[in-house]
């Protein structure tokens, strides 16, 4: 039997209702429900708001929310603004919440009452026809505590957190310049989670808060890879220009480990990986220059 959690959830989606009532059942199978999903829908039909009005139950109430904007870090930034718990976990609407996933954040924020961020594993769906290629997968079973300045993507993926609400909003929030949907296409989550260290924010990677990802094709796979280097290119370029040194560091992390992981593929013959790797640091070099070019949000 399930019980009701004090937690918000937040599903940003656009044009993909088949999904989100997927991810949205997921949570309602769950050992516990959120006290609210909100929905921010940035679709360009109807489907998707008459699709959430069919959901809504008094039991995990739905909150639709129409987005006129573009991008998924402002679709986040209204979701959050809008969330009513103190606790807001993110899922994308691609993505199914383990039975277990609220009652884990909720148990580890429970747990450390320092805690401002907990991550999670993102595992892979099963293969569905040429839908095979795992995306954005977070594997390691070894729980973490982040806290002060670090590479982001060791910290989690922008498809399972969970954040205090007061934290992501003293930040201001995403910066709406990165993300899917934005013109740097990538990086958002990775610009959150580094300007959360930064400014204090103590982070746990919770290997046993698990939500499972679609797959996709292998051409899916390989175009996106480029938006993840061009977004994190973008998101370190923005942190240079804010005058944080450290991000040169990082730079040279992310191009290191993007080399590392082409020669390995290399090494065994896996030319998909290698493709994949240099795709991502051309994006990275792009990415660099976008972000320099880029103003301040008003």
């Amino acid at each position: 039997m399930s019980t009701a959690s004090d937690i918000s959830v937040v599903i940003s989606t656009r044009n993909r209702a088949e999904q989100l009532e997927r991810c949205v059942e997921s949570l309602r199978q769950g050992r516990s429900t959120p006290a609210e999903i909100v929905v921010v829908d940035q679709s360009t039909d109807d489907v998707t708001a008459k699709l959430t009005i069919a959901l809504t139950t008094a039991d995990c109430p739905l909150v639709y929310v129409r987005h006129a904007g573009r991008g998924l870090g402002a679709s986040q930034n209204v979701g959050v603004s809008r969330a009513s718990r103190p606790i807001v976990a993110i899922l994308d609407d691609d993505c199914v919440a383990d039975v277990e996933w609220l009652n884990t954040i909720a148990r580890t924020f429970g747990s450390d009452s320092t805690l401002d961020v907990v991550t999670g594993r993102v595992l892979p769906l099963d293969p569905v026809g040429d839908r095979v290629m795992p995306v954005s997968s977070r594997t390691s079973a070894t729980r973490q505590d982040f806290v002060g300045k670090a590479a982001p993507w060791h910290v989690g993926s922008g498809n399972n957190f969970a954040l205090r609400r007061e934290t992501f909003l003293a930040i201001g929030g995403c910066d709406e310049r990165l993300g899917p949907g934005s013109p740097a296409q990538g990086g958002v989550d990775m610009d959150l989670f580094y300007r959360l260290l930064r400014s204090g924010a103590k982070i746990r990677y919770e290997p046993d808060s698990i939500v499972r990802h679609e797959r996709q094709t292998k051409g899916e796979r390989l175009g996106r890879r480029p938006m993840y280097g061009r977004g994190t290119g973008a998101a370190i370029s923005l942190w240079l220009k804010e005058g944080d040194l450290y991000a040169v560091r990082l730079l040279g992390e992310w191009t290191l480990l993007r080399g590392a992981m082409a020669a390995r593929g290399a090494a065994r013959g896996d030319w998909q990986r290698v493709r994949e790797e240099i795709s991502m640091l051309g994006g990275t070099a792009l990415g660099l220059m976008q972000g320099l070019a880029m103003r301040k949000p008003r």
